[in-house]
């Protein structure tokens, strides 16, 4: 079992509405995009983005994405990451 870590982006955006959100994104999987009312929320949201993501590249048999330029990093074995 490996370990990925994939680098994403959440950044302040505004719903056409007005109302504040949050725009995350992951700049290494194409199309991976969501939103949230709050950064927790988008944060919450883009890891499952994330994850679905990697699923979907594993179930078609296509290779997951190591980029360090990018922000992804592969460890050889099951890792733990913690967000301060």
């Amino acid at each position: 079992m490996k370990s990925y870590l994939f680098r994403v982006v959440v950044e302040e955006d505004v719903q056409e509405d007005g109302t504040k959100a949050f725009h995350g994104y992951c700049p290494a999987l194409r199309g991976c995009h969501t939103w949230g009312h709050t950064r927790q929320e988008a944060l919450a949201r883009i890891q499952e983005a994330v994850l679905l993501y990697v699923e979907d590249l594993v179930e078609a048999g296509e290779p997951i994405p190591v980029d360090p330029e990018k922000g992804v990093t592969e460890h050889p074995a099951p890792s733990v990451v913690v967000n301060v």
